[in-house]
């Protein structure tokens, strides 16, 4: 089962959500992580620290999970 994130805005970014989930420690690692690790969006692989996602979005990253983003 997916770990469930709560969003308190309307969306953020992959960036932001890579340290809201503690899969990062800082920000300025994302770039970074992106480069060397697959994301995958709602099944779609997708590398841009800039992507915005919503609640309802589904995000894997092989070796460190899966996640829900929720309301």
């Amino acid at each position: 089962m997916p770990e469930q994130i709560k969003l308190d805005t309307e969306f953020i970014t992959l960036g932001q959500f890579l340290k809201l989930a503690d899969v990062i420690s800082t920000g300025g690692m994302a770039k970074w992580f992106l480069s060397e690790h697959d994301v995958f969006i709602n099944g779609e692989q997708d590398q841009r620290r800039g992507r915005k996602l919503r609640a309802g979005d589904k995000i894997q990253i092989p070796g460190f999970g899966e996640f829900m983003l929720t309301q």
